[in-house]
C-alpha cells in the first residue's frame, strides 16, 4: 500500500511519519509550498484576540522576528493541530475549535470579545472569517503574511507512478491542494483516475475533485489528522481484503 501526501512541508513529513507507523508507504510530494509575505503588520496593542486557520501563519509571523509582540493575546485555533503550534510557539491562553471555519467563528463569537481580533493568514484564503463575524458585529484586522506557491508539475517519479498505478491513494488536506492536484493530474485517463483512492479533510476538500470527475473519494470523518489517519488505515484494510 502506497500513499501521495500532498500537503506543504514540514507537515508533510510528519504526515507521512503517522503513515509508516501504520505500515502503509508513504510518498511525499507537496503541491504547496510556503513563501513568506512582508507586508506590513500590526502591533499586538488594541486586539482582544488572534484568530488562526493555519500553523502557517505562526510560522511566517516567527520567520519575521514579530511573534513576540502578539504573545500576550489569546489565541482561536481552527484546530488541534494549528492550537498545538500555538503553544509550542509560545502562546499561553489558546482555544481549540472543531477544524473547520464555521467552528471557529462559533468559539470567537460565544467569547463575546471586547475588541477586534487579529488575523494573520494566507493570500489566498478559502473562506473569509471577517465576513463570518461581521453579522456579530467583530471587526477582524486580517494581514496577508504568507502564500502558498503552486507546484507547476508532480515530480517525474510520482507521475510514473501514477500513471502504472503504483500509488493507490492520495491524501488531500486543503482546498487549494485539491485544486492544484485535479490540474495536474488532467493528463490521467479515465482508468488511472478510477483506480486512485482520494482520502479528503472535508467537502470542501474534495469538492474540486468531484468537479474534475473522479471518482474514489473518501471523507475523514472529522476535520483532524487523526481522523485522516483512520480514513487511511481503513483504505488500507479495505484495498487488502481478498
Amino acid at each position: 500500500m502506497r500513499m501521495l501526501v500532498t500537503r506543504a512541508e514540514p507537515d508533510a513529513a510528519d504526515t507521512a511519519a503517522r503513515l509508516e507507523a501504520l505500515g502503509i508507504a508513504a510518498i511525499r510530494a507537496p503541491l504547496l509550498e510556503r513563501a513568506t509575505l512582508h507586508t506590513s503588520l500590526p502591533d499586538g496593542h488594541g486586539f482582544a484576540a488572534l484568530a488562526l486557520t493555519s500553523s502557517n501563519a505562526l510560522r511566517a509571523l516567527d520567520e519575521r522576528g514579530v511573534l513576540a509582540r502578539y504573545h500576550e493575546l489569546p489565541v482561536f485555533a481552527v484546530g488541534d493541530r494549528t492550537a498545538q503550534a500555538a503553544r509550542d510557539f509560545g502562546f499561553g491562553q489558546v482555544t481549540t475549535s472543531g477544524g473547520t471555519l464555521g467552528h471557529l467563528v462559533e468559539e470567537i463569537v460565544g467569547a463575546k470579545l471586547a475588541g477586534p481580533v487579529f488575523y494573520p493568514t494566507a493570500r489566498h484564503q478559502s473562506g473569509d472569517l471577517a465576513q463570518e463575524l461581521a453579522p456579530f458585529g467583530i471587526m477582524v484586522v486580517a494581514a496577508k503574511v504568507y502564500e502558498m506557491r503552486a507546484a507547476s508539475q508532480f515530480p517525474a517519479d510520482v507521475a510514473g507512478a501514477l500513471k502504472k498505478g503504483a500509488i493507490d491513494a492520495a491524501l488531500l488536506y486543503s482546498r487549494r491542494t485539491s485544486e492544484v492536484f485535479a490540474e495536474l493530474a488532467r493528463s490521467l485517463s479515465a482508468a488511472e483516475r478510477a483506480r486512485l483512492g482520494l482520502l479528503c479533510l472535508s467537502e470542501q476538500v474534495a469538492a474540486p475533485l468531484i468537479a474534475a470527475r473522479f471518482a474514489r473519494i473518501a471523507l475523514a470523518d472529522y476535520p483532524s489528522e487523526e481522523a485522516m489517519m483512520t480514513l487511511a488505515l481503513s483504505f488500507a484494510r479495505g484495498q487488502n481484503r481478498p
